[in-house]
């Protein structure tokens, strides 16, 4: 890859038509989302795409979701759109919900995977949705991060990835979500399967589909050779440099387990109302699901920075958004867990 000189864009007016000009240009550019930053290309330039998945060192198999600005938007990128999932747009778009549906011709393969299937979000971010209408195209986004690290929610972290790798990074400010979209699929008429999930909550659905399911490969690693439908599926995601163990288990024992296992390197992530473990460093990620979803990526490139060689975790719960933290800590733990 060639090394170029990446710009840091503010949100103004001036600077966003220079970074929808980017991308009209099949260039890519690092944009904000209330997910997480992402690293944006016209979804329909084959070549631009292919620039994405470079950057981030991604497998090719990986397929991208599609940003789209308007509902009118929809089908230039669907085939078609399902009268349940044009019921969950209305109500849930714009925000961290994505959609699996049959794609047009005009979305590569390189962009979905080689699926005949797209994922498709409408985000809620002002910032992405007006760089959209002005770039004129749907954006093909992953997360601006190299290929299975901590995913970014601040322009910072995009750059620190990504500079000499991409054009521009855009800077909107901290993401409000934190974690990546939900993402599901349609198996009929009235049930939804989750394939990912994201602040949209499966108790968040079921007011508006009949059935939520919930797939395996949530909490568990996919087979070899498997096809996935979503991004977040198949590979390891979400890790620090650090080894990351999550641990299962009351404050107390999980305190007692870190003590028992303390050693120059080690460190402890623990909920913010928990207490400090003696003789081992710690770091906070928040108490509710909606705080640790936050905050849980930044502390794990912090710890990173401190130098962390091995990280206990102390598991959060796998009620509401809590499921969305749980499966991106069981990733980055490479399945890791360990229960007392």
């Amino acid at each position: 890859m060639n090394i170029v000189e990446t710009k840091l864009l503010t949100d103004c007016a001036a600077d966003l038509i220079e970074a929808a000009q980017l991308l009209q240009s099949g260039q890519v550019v690092g944009i904000p989302t209330e997910t997480v930053y992402g690293l944006a290309a016209d979804a329909r330039n084959e070549q631009a795409v292919r620039q994405i998945f470079a950057a981030k060192g991604r497998p090719a198999d990986n397929p991208l979701i599609v940003h789209i600005a308007q509902l009118c938007q929809l089908e230039t990128v669907a085939k078609t759109v399902p009268a349940l999932a044009q019921k969950l747009a209305d109500h849930f778009w714009p925000g961290p919900l994505t959609m699996i549906l049959p794609k047009q011709t005009a979305i590569p393969d390189v962009t979905s995977g080689g699926l005949d299937t797209v994922g498709i979000r409408m985000p809620a971010h002002p910032v992405a949705r007006a760089l959209i209408l002005l770039s004129g195209t749907p954006l093909a986004a992953p997360s601006a991060n190299r290929s299975g690290y901590p995913s970014p929610t601040t322009a910072e972290h995009v750059m620190r990835d990504m500079e000499g790798k991409i054009a521009a990074v855009l800077d909107g400010g901290k993401c409000d979500v934190g974690v990546e979209s939900t993402v599901i699929a349609f198996e009929n008429d009235d049930t939804v399967r989750i394939l990912r999930p994201g602040y949209v909550t499966k108790q968040m659905l079921e007011s508006y589909a009949k059935t939520v399911i919930l797939d395996p490969a949530i909490l568990h690693g996919v087979e070899q050779g498997q096809i996935v439908r979503s991004p977040g599926m198949k590979y390891q995601h979400y890790a620090p440099r650090a080894n990351v163990t999550l641990v299962e288990g009351t404050q107390i024992a999980f305190e007692n387990f870190v003590r028992q296992h303390a050693r120059p390197g080690v460190f402890a992530l623990v909920f913010d109302e928990a207490g400090r473990i003696p003789g081992v460093p710690c770091l906070t990620y928040g108490n509710s699901g909606s705080e640790q979803a936050q905050q849980i990526f930044a502390r794990l490139r912090d710890l990173d920075d401190l130098g962390a060689a091995h990280v206990y975790v102390h598991a959060p719960s796998r009620e509401g958004v809590g499921l969305a933290v749980y499966n991106r800590l069981i990733r980055a733990a490479g399945f890791e867990v360990i229960q007392i």
